[in-house]
């Protein structure tokens, strides 16, 4: 096996890895939290196993496994030691809890030679929408944004209706068959939204899955559904702890109420119904997760307990910063291997 091609399965073990630590626990992290104690951990694999077999499936059929999120992007014709380098800091920091984009974290390596040579430049490229790194970011704040002020007016909205008489009231047995397929359902859904919108972070190691060979698409999604069946069986690892730590989460009634408007919100930037960004440009879904998360939290304190208290502000203000701190440990890293490479 050649240097390259060695390079392409190591980035792709480690992009896949870190992906299912970090992204697939922020948009299953409810679905494990409110069924820990009632469903197998391996039943609750299986189902996410199933869609994400046919999202990969599908996508590979119609030779187009990133589903066109990497359509602006040039595969190398080498790849280099570098390469591996996002995946295996982004392993580190979601080893210590920290939810990062994995799209500004690995998408950004492969976009270097749109990159200027000189810092000031570089620097400025990040607010630069005309580019894709600087598309990107700005994407990503609009879906923090839409997803904070989102949830912040459903919240406010229902929270008497939904949250308060879960907090109150515990679900009656009667009524559980109802809500667990809801809840199942609305995962489904929101696992498949994310599925086609960040297959890509992983399979750019394969330069997208174009002119994959059988045996090693197969191999691909064996890696995959084995590294989904090891973070299901440690119950999601430090980055669930952030889901875990928010109201009511453990409630499978709540939690189908933050799948579905998470999933609502990642098809709508999906399609771009909202016209203000191209469609198939990758955006990170860590920020719109933190984002839905900390506008129900306001929405319910406001509600609830009518003000908000310091110890939710620092919160709301540390979960931001986190993603923040993400983000500039990303472009830094990309910005050194650019310099290194040159």
């Amino acid at each position: 096996m050649d240097g390259s091609l060695m390079v392409m399965w190591v980035g792709f073990f480690f992009a896949a890895y870190s992906v299912v630590g970090n992204d697939v626990i922020q948009t299953l992290g409810t679905f494990l939290t409110s069924n820990e104690k009632d469903v197998k951990w391996y039943v609750l694999w299986g189902f996410a196993a199933v869609i994400l077999s046919v999202a990969l499936i599908y996508g590979y059929v119609n030779n187009d496994i990133d589903y066109g999120r990497l359509d602006k992007f040039t595969m190398p014709t080498t790849y280099h030691w570098y390469y591996v380098l996002p995946p295996l800091v982004l392993m580190g920091i979601t080893r210590l809890g920290i939810p990062v984009s994995t799209t500004f974290m690995i998408l950004t390596l492969f976009s270097l030679r749109d990159i200027p040579n000189d810092l000031p430049t570089m620097l400025a490229s990040t607010i630069d929408t005309d580019s894709k790194l600087g598309g990107m970011i700005q994407k990503s704040i609009m879906g923090y944004m839409l997803a904070f002020v989102s949830a912040l007016v459903i919240y406010l909205s229902i929270t008497r209706l939904t949250e308060k008489k879960f907090i109150d009231q515990p679900l009656q047995v009667s009524k559980r068959k109802f809500w667990v397929v809801a809840q199942w359902f609305t995962t489904g859904f929101l696992w498949f939204q994310w599925l086609t919108q960040d297959l890509a972070n992983i399979y750019i190691y394969l330069k997208g899955g174009i002119d994959l060979s059988i045996a090693s698409f197969v191999l691909s999604l064996l890696i995959l559904l084995g590294l989904l069946a090891y973070i299901f069986k440690q119950r999601g690892g430090a980055v669930q702890n952030v889901i875990r730590e928010k109201t009511n989460t453990a409630d499978i009634r709540a939690a189908t109420f933050i799948d579905l408007i998470y999933g609502v919100i990642l098809y709508i930037f999906k399609y771009n119904y909202l016209g203000l960004f191209e469609g198939k440009l990758p955006m990170s879904t860590t920020w719109v997760f933190i984002g839905l998360l900390a506008g129900r939290e306001l929405g319910i304190a406001l509600n609830i307990k009518q003000r908000v208290k310091n110890k939710l502000a620092r919160k709301v203000f540390s979960d931001l910063g986190k993603v923040f701190a993400g983000l500039l440990v990303s472009v830094a890293l990309v910005f050194l291997i650019k310099i290194l490479a040159e």
